[in-house]
């Protein structure tokens, strides 16, 4: 007689499609690309708060690959845990820079009475939270990766865990930064002073890293859809969703900070004493994390 665990197996599928070879070329081929991009731009301006960031593209582009290994083999487990756990936890550390950029800006414009937080406090919060959000999505992503039914079901129930962090302190990041901007705005003290206008203006960056977190947060949402229904799910049997959902809204966040590239906008603007030790730790949690592959300064 069967065992309740190989009944499960029966019923437990890494993939529910054969990952197409083609699309996954090519959105390794971009994210590779924007890494490209932001590296010449992060050593242009010295930008290193936004080492992260690449960091992130870089996993992207590992997830995108590794899914070409599984097009060839769908019951590998090795390509399924690389790509499951890369493509879910890149955002994390695009969110870790796009944090850091906030108190970057208060001290552009000196103006921290305007902000809701203190900058020595803004990179310990959100940077925290996103640590907490990562470390969640990659416990619950290998869990899954343990090859039974139960085990995609508690794994999924830790990664929705990580992504409702993730969602509720970047929501919190978006209300901060848009009350920030509308004090900053409203008041003469600013207005008269003068400013760069267009794609090297603060504002012009403001708009385009609220894009890259609108985008960041519908991709949030579809994964937390994605894995509340499960590994037998409507989604789960469809890999254009993927591709719409997730990939593309990476690639185009990414592009947006492109466009206008805070490293240049805030360029030889530093945190204070309070975030220069906050951010040295942030350093060794990316470490860990990104297993070396840079720092949050």
């Amino acid at each position: 007689m069967a065992s309740q665990d190989d009944s499960q197996q029966v019923t437990y599928a890494l993939y529910r499609y054969t990952p197409s070879i083609a699309a996954a070329a090519v959105f390794a081929g971009i994210f590779f690309l924007l890494a490209i991009l932001h590296t010449v731009l992060l050593f242009r301006y010295r930008a290193r708060f936004f080492t992260p960031y690449i960091v992130g593209l870089l996993f992207e582009t590992a997830g995108y690959i590794a899914r070409i290994f599984s097009h060839y083999d769908t019951v590998a487990l090795g390509p399924y845990i690389v790509q499951t756990m890369l493509i879910l936890v890149a955002p994390p550390l695009f969110a870790a820079s796009i944090y850091m950029t906030l108190g970057r800006l208060i001290l552009h414009l000196d103006a921290e009475s305007e902000s809701l937080l203190r900058v020595k406090y803004i990179a310990k919060i959100f940077v925290v939270g996103d640590v907490i959000s990562f470390l969640l999505q990659c416990g619950g992503g290998g869990y899954m990766a343990a090859g039974s039914l139960s085990a995609m079901e508690v794994g999924a129930d830790i990664v929705v865990g990580g992504l409702a962090v993730q969602l509720l302190f970047f929501g919190f990041f978006i209300v901060a930064s848009a009350i920030f901007h509308y004090r900053v705005k409203t008041n003469p003290r600013y207005l008269a002073r003068k400013e760069a206008r267009g794609r090297a203006s603060w504002q012009y960056m403001l708009w385009c890293i609220y894009g890259a977190c609108i985008l960041i947060l519908i991709r949030s949402v579809y994964r937390v859809v994605e894995f509340v229904q499960g590994n037998d799910g409507y989604i789960m049997k469809r890999e254009y969703l993927l591709y719409i959902f997730d990939a593309c809204l990476m690639a185009l966040q990414a592009v947006l900070l492109l466009i206008s590239y805070p490293g240049k906008i805030l360029r030889g603007k530093v945190p204070r004493d309070g975030d220069v030790q906050l951010e040295s730790r942030a350093e060794s949690a990316d470490g860990f994390l990104g297993h070396g592959h840079g720092s949050l300064k």
